[in-house]
């Protein structure tokens, strides 16, 4: 029965250490690796904590397996013969992975975007959550989850849209042909100098794009902080409606002008009134 018993405490022994060694081991790689990440995203950048913590983190758990592994009994020479075997064939089968990986770290190296920025990718735009090795995630602006693949970044031509400090908005503007083009260059002028949020420096700008088929078409330019570019946006535009609603500035809509030439007749017209029954 004492034997039984010491066998027992033998064979529960390393289990006991097993599942000690992952509790502690595992919570002090957790929290390593988070407090290493606030250290280096407030000293340097969110990008270089984000590399540096997932470094730390999958080093730490790769030294964690191999320990739980020997603890076990697992020899380690039969493992990693297998292993070899076994990361052959997978090389061969991931080449994608592989090109994944290389690109991520052309990403990381070239720096044409971090953590927190806001890119365009195609017809995909939103900010950038994470850079990894194989990916990079986006959340768009109506709260979708995207992954994009490093190897298509890379080949892709990317848009960083919060890079520099200032952004300019450009509001197009249609009037109509009979208003007077420099009362309403006054005017615009006017809401962007009145506008808080937008920058005196550079100086509001109203260009003159061209003549469409039913409005003669303007172009506000005015400069704001990256953080109020949608507000100042959507605060201008709606000033601008208000504005010449109370000026009696016409913005045209489209319209179609049908005209039969000088050799035909008019259209003859009738009109009927309809009947109750």
């Amino acid at each position: 029965m004492e034997h039984f018993y010491d066998l027992t405490l033998a064979q529960i022994y390393p289990v006991i250490k097993v599942v000690i060694l992952i509790l502690i081991g595992g919570a002090l790689l957790l929290l390593t690796s988070k407090a290493l990440r606030k250290h280096f995203s407030k000293r340097f950048s969110a990008q270089l904590g984000l590399i540096v913590s997932k470094t730390v983190l999958y080093t730490g758990m790769s030294i964690l397996l191999i320990s739980v592994l020997r603890e076990l009994g697992f020899k380690l020479t039969t493992l990693l013969g297998a292993a070899g075997i076994v990361g052959i064939a997978v090389g061969f089968a991931s080449q994608t992975s592989v090109s994944n990986i290389i690109s991520g770290l052309f990403l990381i190296t070239d720096k044409a975007f971090e953590i927190n920025d806001v890119i365009s990718v195609g017809h995909t735009t939103g900010v950038v959550l994470s850079i990894d090795l194989l990916s990079v995630k986006l959340r768009t602006f109506d709260n979708r989850f995207v992954r994009i693949p490093n190897e298509t970044l890379i080949k892709s031509e990317l848009t960083n849209m919060t890079r520099f400090p200032i952004r300019r908005v450009d509001i197009p503007v249609g009037v109509a042909y009979k208003e007077n083009i420099g009362k309403v260059r006054d005017i615009l002028l006017e809401i962007a100098k009145q506008e808080p949020l937008c920058l005196n420096e550079p100086e509001p700008m109203v260009v003159m794009t061209g003549f469409g088929s039913y409005s003669v078409d303007l172009l506000l330019l005015v400069w704001a902080v990256k953080t109020d570019w949608l507000k100042v946006k959507n605060t201008i535009t709606e000033t601008i409606k208000k504005r010449f609603d109370e000026e009696g500035v016409e913005i045209p809509f489209p319209h179609l002008s049908v005209y039969t030439g000088l050799a035909t007749k008019p259209f003859p017209i009738d009109t009927v009134s309809g009947k109750k029954n």
